[in-house]
């Protein structure tokens, strides 16, 4: 089913996920359920959270910023 806000997410996404991931899971997921079904939309939605944020040292999820040349 696709989420129209982050509020509606499943609550272990929304506990580990800061705001700006959980927009960037909710897009993503909006825009393969329909194509690819419940399960691989979920694998789609990480994988895209996974380019822009990562665990640290205290499991917490944070933003990756890339080092401009």
């Amino acid at each position: 089913m696709p989420y129209k806000k982050n509020s509606q997410l499943p609550k272990p996404v929304r506990h580990v996920l800061p705001e700006g991931a959980q927009t960037i899971f909710r897009n993503a997921f909006n825009a393969s359920h329909k194509k690819y079904g419940e399960i691989r939309a979920f694998k789609i939605s990480w994988a895209a959270v996974k380019k822009k944020y990562k665990k640290n040292e205290e499991g917490k999820w944070v933003r990756i910023y890339k080092k401009k040349k």
